[in-house]
C-alpha cells in the first residue's frame, strides 16, 4: 500500500512538472475599450485552468491597428494574438496571415457565433478570428433631458429630428452638449463614424468604377450637417473625440445623445461608472428617408498570426475568451448586463439576458446592418463604414485627418472634400483600380 502510494505521488508530481513545462506565456495586442479591459482582470481563471500566463499589450484604437498591421505584415512575430475586426480578418485570410480557426473543440460551439458575425470574420467559409464582442451603432440619449426639452424619441429617428433634439437639449450654462460624436482622425474612429453617417445622406466612397465620389452634393452635404450641428451642440473639441472620450463625456452626464456602438449600452447605464445611468434610452441610428440607416457592423476579434511558435496556447485562450463560459464568467462577477454582447445567438435567447433594457436593440441594429448592400446608389465594394479592399486603411486615415482638420477649422469643408477627392482617385490610381 506503502509503494502503491508512494508510485501514484510521484505521478502526481511527473503530471504537475509535464503540465508546467508546456505552460506558455501569450503576449496578445489589445484595444484600451473597457469590454478588454475586463477580460484582463479576469485571466486569472484562464491561468487556472490551462496553466499558460499572459503578457498584455493594450493600445490605442489607432495605434492598436498601426502596431498589430505593421508585425503582420513584416512577419515581426510580436504578438501571439491579435485583436482585429472585419476590414483586417478576411483580407488578412486571404494571404494566408492567420491561423485558420477550423478546428476548435465540439464544446465551444463555433455554430453558436451570430451568423453576421462569423460572415464577417471569415474568408472562404473559413473562420479566422473569434468575435471576442460584436456591435452595430444606436443611439444612447438622456431620457430626463428629452423629456425636459418637450420631446420624445421615436424608436427609428430621422437626422433631422436628432438635430432639432441637440439644439433643445444643449445647455452651455450647466456644460451639457445636446449631442456627442466622433471627431477624431482615423478611418476606425471618426472615419468609421462620419462613413456609417453617409451612407444615409446617398454619398458613397467609390463609384462602381472606383472613382471617388467626395465632390458630391451627399458628401457636402453629410459633412455640413455633422458640422453645423456639432458647433451648435457637440462638445468644444469635438474634432479630437472618438469612443472612449465621448463615453466619458456621457457617463459624466455632459451628453444629451450619443450616436455609438452598441456596445456601449453596458457602460453608461452601469451605475458604478455612469452618473446618469438611471436616465439613458435607446433607439435606431438615424436615416434620412433614403432605405439606408446610419449604423454599421464591426467585432472586436481574437486572431492567431501564422507562423506563431504558441498556436495550441493562443487556441486555448481563444476558445476561453470567446466561448458561453466566458459570458457566464463575467455575468457570475459583473451581472449580466455586462457580459460581452453580440457576437453568439444563445445570449440573446438566454432567459438572463432577455430582459436587458438595451438586449432587443443592439440585436435589432446588428441584423439590420447590411454590409452587401451599404450605400443607396450601388457601389463596388463590401463594408458598411469601410470598403474591405487593402488599400483603404491608408486612404481614409489621409482622408479622416482632412475631415478632422475641418472639425477643427483648419480649413473648409469644401476644401477637405476637394484634397479627399485628389488623395483618394490618385491612390486609386496608383493601385491600379483606375
Amino acid at each position: 500500500m506503502q509503494l502503491k502510494k508512494l508510485v501514484v505521488a510521484a505521478a502526481s508530481v511527473t503530471l504537475l512538472s509535464s503540465s508546467l513545462a508546456s505552460a506558455d506565456t501569450l503576449t496578445i495586442a489589445t484595444v484600451n475599450n473597457g469590454e478588454m479591459i475586463r477580460m484582463q482582470g479576469l485571466t486569472d481563471d484562464f491561468t487556472a485552468e490551462t496553466g499558460h500566463t499572459v503578457e498584455w499589450v493594450t493600445l490605442e484604437e489607432n495605434v492598436l491597428r498601426q502596431r498589430v498591421t505593421t508585425d503582420i505584415t513584416t512577419k515581426g512575430g510580436a504578438f501571439d494574438i491579435m485583436t482585429i475586426g472585419m476590414y483586417e480578418t478576411p483580407i488578412w485570410g486571404k494571404n494566408g496571415w492567420l491561423v485558420p480557426l477550423d478546428d476548435l473543440s465540439a464544446g465551444y460551439d463555433a455554430d453558436d457565433i451570430l451568423p453576421a458575425m462569423a460572415g464577417g470574420l471569415s474568408y472562404d467559409g473559413t473562420l479566422f478570428a473569434a468575435p471576442f464582442y460584436g456591435e452595430s451603432s444606436m443611439i444612447m440619449y438622456r431620457t430626463d433631458l428629452m423629456e425636459k426639452a418637450g420631446l420624445s424619441m421615436p424608436e427609428a429617428p430621422s437626422w433631422s429630428f436628432i438635430a432639432k433634439a441637440a439644439r433643445e437639449m444643449t445647455d452651455r450654462d450647466n456644460d451639457i452638449n445636446g449631442i456627442c460624436l466622433r471627431g477624431k482622425a482615423g478611418w476606425g474612429e471618426g472615419g468609421a463614424f462620419i462613413t456609417a453617417m453617409s451612407n444615409s445622406f446617398g454619398a458613397r466612397w467609390f463609384d462602381k468604377n472606383w472613382n471617388a465620389q467626395f465632390d458630391t452634393r451627399e458628401w457636402s452635404d453629410t459633412l455640413n450637417f455633422f458640422y453645423n450641428m456639432m458647433s451648435d451642440a457637440g462638445p468644444a473639441g469635438f474634432a479630437t473625440n472618438g469612443f472612449n472620450e465621448n463615453l466619458s463625456l456621457f457617463q459624466q452626464g455632459k451628453c444629451g445623445m450619443w450616436i455609438d456602438a452598441t456596445v456601449a449600452a453596458s457602460f453608461v447605464t452601469n451605475p458604478k461608472d455612469s452618473t446618469v445611468a438611471d436616465s439613458v434610452g435607446f433607439a435606431l441610428a438615424p436615416d434620412n428617408g433614403m432605405g439606408v440607416r446610419s449604423n454599421w457592423l464591426w467585432a472586436w476579434a481574437l486572431a492567431i498570426p501564422a507562423g506563431t511558435q504558441k498556436e495550441e496556447a493562443a487556441k486555448q485562450f481563444i476558445e476561453w475568451a470567446t466561448s458561453n463560459g466566458y459570458i457566464e464568467l463575467v455575468a457570475a462577477n459583473e451581472g449580466w448586463a455586462n457580459v460581452p454582447p453580440g457576437a453568439r445567438t444563445s445570449l440573446y435567447e438566454n432567459a438572463n439576458y432577455k430582459d436587458i433594457p438595451f438586449a432587443k436593440m443592439t440585436l435589432e441594429s446588428i441584423l439590420t446592418a447590411d454590409p452587401n448592400n451599404s450605400t443607396v446608389d450601388e457601389s463596388p465594394y463590401v463594408g458598411i463604414q469601410f470598403a474591405a479592399i487593402p488599400e483603404f486603411a491608408g486612404i481614409a486615415t489621409d482622408v479622416s485627418q482632412e475631415f478632422s482638420a475641418a472639425y477643427a477649422g483648419q480649413q473648409s469643408i469644401a476644401e477637405a472634400l476637394a484634397k479627399a477627392q485628389a488623395l483618394t482617385n490618385d491612390a486609386m490610381e496608383a493601385a491600379g483600380y483606375r
